[in-house]
C-alpha cells in the first residue's frame, strides 16, 4: 500500500505540471548488442516505419509528438535527436534506414553500461528541448522511454535503479524495459504473454516514485508493432472520459450503504482506428462532427466529458447487429490521477461488479447520452442511445444504437421451406470447398494500407524537391505541410492484439454479422 500511495502521490505531482499536450514524448532505447540482432534489426525496423506512418497520416493532434531514438553499441548514439513527428516522416525514414544498416550480430560485446547511460543522456535532452519549447510558446512536460534488450529485464531494473536514484526524474512518466527473445527461448507459459499488454501487469515495478514496466516479447513484426502502437492510445489522465450514471436502486436513505456507487467514473480506449481519420488532408482539423454530433462520440482526443444515464436493460440474445453503428469503444475504471487511492480502488470493484452481475444476469444495458450544455446551435436538446455489452474481461463495449428518426423501413422476408435440389447441391459444394477457421483473426489479413500511407508522404516531398529552386518558399514563409493525404482510405479494421480480445455476451444476428471478436 506505501508503494501505490507513493505512485500516487508521484502522478499527483508529475501531472499537476502538464501545460499543453497530454501526450508524452518518446525516447527508443535499441541495444544492438543481442546474439540475434540479426533477425530483430529487420522485424524492429518495419513494425517501427508501419506505426510511425499511422502517426503522420492521422488527422488530428499528434499522438506521438516527439521521438528521439538511441542504440546502444560499444557505447550510446543518438540517431534521431527530439523530432516532431507530424511532418517529418522523411527524416524518421531517414533513421529508420541507418538502424537498418548497422552491424549485425557478433560485432559488438554484451554487457556494459550503455543502456543506463543512454536513458540519462536522453532524459537531459528531453530537459533542453523543453525548455527551448516553452520559450517559444509550446509545452510537453513529460516523457516515456521504452527500452529493447535482449538483457534480462529484471536485471535492468536493477542497473536502473543504481544508477537513477540521484537523477531529476519529475518529466520521467514510465519505462518500459522490454526483453525481446525468439520463440525458441521463450518458456511456455511466456509464449501466450509475449504480446504486450494494454494495462499494468504484475511485472509493474515501483522504484524512484515511478512505474517501470518490466516485458518479455517475441521478435517478431506483429509483436512489435503492437507495442509500438499502444503510444497511439489517449494517455490523458487529468479526469475521466465518461461517467455511467446507474440507478440509485431500492435503498431508503436510512438502509442506502453509506458508499453509493450511482456513478462510475471511466475511461474511453479506441478498439481500432477511424480510416476516416487518414483522409483528407493532414492540417490539423478534424471532422466537426466528431465533437459537436449529438449522435457520435470520440475517444481521441480526450477534450469532452461524456455522461450516459442507464435507462433500460436489455436481454442479451434480443438487441439486433443491424440496429448498432459507428465504431466500438471499450470502457475501463478510469485511472485519473486526481482521484485518490481509495476512490480509484472503490470505483474499480464497482465497475467489476457492475460486469459480473451483467454477464450472470445475462444482460446489456441502454444508455441515454446526456448533452454537455446548450447553446444557440442546440437550443433543442437531442439524446443519442448507446448500448453497453459486457465481456469476460475487466471491460465494458459501448455502441451507438439506432432511434426512431434514423431507422428505415425494412422488410425480411422469410426462408423458403423448398428449394430445387441443383440449386442446394451447388451451394453446398461451394460452402465446402471453403478454408473453415474457428474464429475471425485481423491480423491473418493484410490490405496494403501501409504501403499506400508511405507512398503518400513521400509524394508532397518528392514534388518539393522536382520544384525549380526559384519557385521554392523561402526559409522564412511557413512550412507547408508535407503530408496531404488526398484519396479517401476505404473502411478498415485495424489489427487488434490476439491477446486483448474482447469477448461479448451473445448478440443476435438477424441481417448482419458480429463484429465482435471472439477469443481464440
Amino acid at each position: 500500500m506505501n508503494s501505490r500511495k507513493l505512485l500516487s502521490e508521484t502522478r499527483r505531482t508529475f501531472s499537476a505540471t502538464k501545460v499543453h499536450c497530454q501526450q508524452p514524448s518518446r525516447i527508443l532505447i535499441v541495444d544492438v548488442t543481442s546474439p540475434s540482432w540479426a533477425n530483430t534489426c529487420s522485424v524492429l525496423s518495419e513494425a517501427l516505419e508501419n506505426t510511425l506512418c499511422l502517426a503522420c497520416s492521422l488527422t488530428g493532434p499528434c499522438r506521438v509528438p516527439l521521438l528521439s531514438l538511441y542504440v546502444v553499441q560499444n557505447q550510446q548514439e543518438c540517431l534521431l535527436p527530439f523530432t516532431q513527428v507530424k511532418e517529418n516522416f522523411a527524416r524518421i525514414q531517414a533513421c529508420i534506414s541507418e538502424l537498418r544498416s548497422l552491424p549485425r550480430e557478433g560485432c559488438f560485446p554484451q554487457g556494459g553500461n550503455g543502456v543506463v547511460q543512454a536513458v540519462q543522456d536522453g532524459l537531459q535532452q528531453f530537459k533542453q528541448y523543453s525548455r527551448h519549447a516553452a520559450a517559444g510558446g509550446s509545452a510537453n512536460s513529460s516523457v516515456e522511454i521504452t527500452i529493447l534488450t535482449s538483457q534480462s529485464g529484471k536485471e535492468m531494473v536493477k542497473q536502473l535503479e543504481k544508477k537513477l536514484k540521484d537523477v531529476d526524474l519529475v518529466c520521467l512518466r514510465r519505462i518500459q524495459a522490454i526483453e525481446v527473445l525468439k520463440r525458441d527461448f521463450l518458456e511456455p507459459e511466456d509464449v501466450e504473454q509475449c504480446m504486450p499488454a494494454e494495462e499494468p501487469s504484475s511485472n509493474d515495478i515501483a522504484i524512484l516514485g515511478m512505474d517501470i514496466d518490466v516485458q518479455t516479447i517475441e521478435d517478431n513484426v506483429i509483436s512489435l508493432e503492437m507495442l509500438f502502437k499502444t503510444w497511439l492510445h489517449d494517455y490523458g489522465t487529468e479526469r475521466e472520459h465518461l461517467q455511467l450514471l446507474l440507478p440509485s436502486g431500492g435503498f431508503s436513505h436510512a438502509t442506502a450503504p453509506k458508499t453509493t456507487l450511482t456513478c462510475l467514473k471511466c475511461d474511453l480506449q479506441e478498439r481500432l482506428l477511424d480510416p476516416a481519420l487518414l483522409s483528407g488532408t493532414a492540417d490539423g482539423t478534424m471532422r466537426a462532427a466528431d465533437f459537436n454530433s449529438p449522435c457520435q462520440m470520440a475517444a481521441w482526443p480526450a477534450t469532452v466529458l461524456y455522461k450516459l444515464q442507464v435507462v433500460k436493460a436489455l436481454k442479451s440474445e434480443g438487441v439486433c447487429e443491424s440496429v448498432l453503428y459507428g465504431l466500438p469503444f471499450i470502457i475501463k475504471p478510469t485511472s485519473c490521477w486526481q482521484l485518490d487511492w481509495d476512490e480509484l480502488e472503490t470505483n474499480q470493484h464497482g465497475f467489476h461488479a457492475l460486469c459480473h452481475s451483467l454477464l450472470k444476469r445475462k444482460w446489456m444495458l441502454l444508455a441515454k447520452r446526456e448533452p454537455q450544455n446548450t447553446s444557440p446551435n442546440w437550443n433543442i436538446m437531442v439524446h443519442s442511445y448507446y448500448i453497453i455489452v459486457p465481456s469476460d474481461s475487466a471491460t465494458l463495449l459501448v455502441k451507438a444504437v439506432a432511434i426512431r428518426e434514423l431507422l428505415l423501413p425494412s422488410t425480411f422476408p422469410a426462408l423458403l421451406a423448398e428449394h430445387p435440389e441443383s440449386v442446394h447441391g451447388l451451394i453446398e459444394s461451394a460452402l465446402n470447398s471453403l478454408e473453415v477457421e474457428v474464429a475471425y483473426n485481423p491480423l491473418h489479413l493484410k490490405s496494403n494500407l501501409y504501403k499506400y500511407l508511405k507512398s503518400m508522404l513521400y509524394k508532397p516531398l518528392l514534388r518539393q524537391q522536382a520544384q525549380p529552386r526559384d519557385q521554392r518558399p523561402e526559409r522564412h514563409q511557413p512550412k507547408q505541410h508535407q503530408s496531404r493525404v488526398k484519396a479517401t482510405v476505404a473502411p478498415l479494421l485495424m489489427a487488434p492484439s490476439p491477446v486483448q480480445v474482447f469477448r461479448p455476451a451473445a448478440v443476435r444476428r438477424d441481417s448482419c454479422e458480429r463484429s465482435l471478436l471472439p477469443k481464440e
